[in-house]
């Protein structure tokens, strides 16, 4: 196969050259596992107040995990949210 001479960088090499590649990518992640729960919930038929009692936490902390602006989430609440869905996590680094 031959290489397109006017085919210019992909996507990820032009996020990198703007220093936005990581975040853009935290973002993706969280909103893919936001959606994962989502799934789940609507599945199980589980209400956001079930998922937080399951969770023992608030419904506020729900709200924030199912947030795809909020790229933040932890290790424990994952395992929180997995055991609450009768689910495990798998965490895979892989090379780039």
């Amino acid at each position: 196969m031959t290489k397109n001479k006017h085919r210019g960088s992909d996507l990820r090499d032009l996020l990198r050259e703007d220093g936005v590649l990581e975040e853009v990518e935290a973002r993706a992640l969280k909103r893919a596992l936001a959606l994962q729960i989502r799934r789940r919930l609507e599945a199980e038929s589980l209400t956001k107040t079930e998922m937080a009692a399951r969770m023992n936490t608030s419904r506020a902390a729900v709200d924030r995990l199912l947030d795809d602006s909020n790229p933040s989430v932890t290790l424990l609440t994952l395992e929180k949210v997995a055991q609450a869905l009768g689910c495990r996590v798998r965490i895979d680094l892989v090379p780039l």
